[in-house]
């Protein structure tokens, strides 16, 4: 039932979403402080945001576990605002991407190239998120700036992938990029880049044969969306020569690993269930990892309401909603992604989640083949310690 409160309910973020801005200036700002004080340490600006100050402030500001009510929803999924804030990121990403490889192609050294890769990297990988919910609309055009986002990380084929494989396949052994219990990122990485990639292909190999079409032909979303990186890197290519077709190879292969680690946060461990019939259960909150810190969800578009998302994925970032039954991370994803980078720690902090949530019943958990075994003795090994 809604109430007058529900009525004439307002959203509290709803300029704090424009931060998400401040992403793909951190090449422009490393330009501007170079350009005005001559030192390369402004191009570092992006690493220490991402790894030190954004999960600082995680810590600082804490979680957001507020819904919207319900009754507020259609207006929030109305309001063009939100759109605007999503597209705006694209310029900017395409300003920062320029700006970066023509200082890396023309004036700066081996540290300041270092800053700039990771710098346009961080701005592109981040990029992907933009793609990612700009491609869950149904619209031509945001479905087309989805591409346009994709293209500077030459990650275009995850449009067809995240969408029609990704979120059919989410939390089950078939999906590539759902991280398995006892798997490292590092294990994880090749599998989930070679395995996203062959489902893409398949994908829309099997959508252009129901139209009597061949994989090549020109209506081929995979291909499109790569043509628009070709377009991007032969033209910089023109413009500064090949060491910008390898800056921006590089800076493309580190935006594609920030995506994938993230990817391996998300879903880890956790598995939809069969029915008798064979069938997967419908994805659940309980089967996305989820998290509530608030200066990450206000960068990333609220990504991190994960649980939400896969379980209702047409509902747009601001509508997105905090459930008590999905799994809660112990922190933002800028923490996280460092602590998967160290497998050990990762499984020491992860491992036990994923036990607990399942109530101690591996079974059913998405565990590495020939890990359950070793993960049960493990845990009863633990459990014995601590009743002693």
């Amino acid at each position: 039932m809604n109430t007058a409160n529900d009525t004439h309910w307002r959203d509290a973020k709803r300029y704090l979403w424009a931060l998400g801005l401040l992403v793909p200036l951190f090449p422009i700002i490393g330009a501007a402080i170079y350009v005005v004080s001559g030192q390369i340490w402004g191009w570092w600006f992006a690493p220490l945001m991402v790894y030190l100050i954004i999960p600082l402030m995680d810590l600082l500001v804490g979680t957001d576990r507020s819904n919207p009510p319900e009754s507020a929803v259609p207006q929030l999924e109305a309001d063009a605002y939100y759109r605007y804030i999503v597209y705006a990121y694209i310029p900017l990403q395409y300003a920062g991407t320029l700006i970066a490889v023509w200082f890396a192609c023309t004036e700066l050294g081996a540290w300041g190239i270092a800053g700039a890769l990771l710098s346009c990297a961080y701005v592109n990988g981040i990029g992907i998120n933009t793609g990612h919910e700009l491609g869950h609309k149904r619209d031509p055009l945001s479905q087309f700036l989805a591409k346009v986002a994709l293209a500077p990380v030459a990650y275009g084929h995850f449009y067809v992938e995240h969408n029609f494989g990704h979120h059919r396949n989410v939390a089950t052994p078939e999906d590539p990029a759902s991280s398995k219990m006892g798997e490292s990122f590092w294990r994880f990485l090749p599998r989930t880049v070679i395995g996203s990639l062959r489902s893409a292909c398949a994908i829309e190999r099997q959508r252009l044969a129901r139209r009597g079409l061949g994989f090549w032909h020109w209506r081929n979303e995979v291909l499109q969306a790569w043509a628009l990186t070709a377009i991007l890197f032969g033209a910089c290519t023109v413009w500064l020569g090949w060491p910008a077709l390898v800056f921006l190879a590089v800076q493309a292969a580190l935006g594609a690993s920030l995506l994938e680690v993230i990817n391996y946060v998300e879903h880890y461990g956790l598995l939809r269930q069969r029915s008798e019939d064979g069938r997967y259960e419908r994805c659940l909150p309980r089967h996305s990892w989820n998290s509530n810190h608030t200066v990450t969800n206000l960068l990333l578009y609220q990504l991190q309401r994960h649980s939400d998302h896969h379980a209702h994925p047409n509902r747009s970032f601001q509508a997105l909603r905090h459930f008590a039954d999905s799994p809660q991370l112990p922190s933002g994803y800028a923490s996280m992604m460092m602590l998967a980078y160290v497998p050990p720690l990762w499984f020491r902090v992860m491992d036990p989640r994923v036990f607990a949530h399942h109530h101690g019943d591996l079974s059913l958990a998405n565990v590495l083949p020939g890990k359950a075994e070793k993960l049960k003795t493990k845990f009863k090994q633990h459990a014995s310690h601590a009743a002693a």
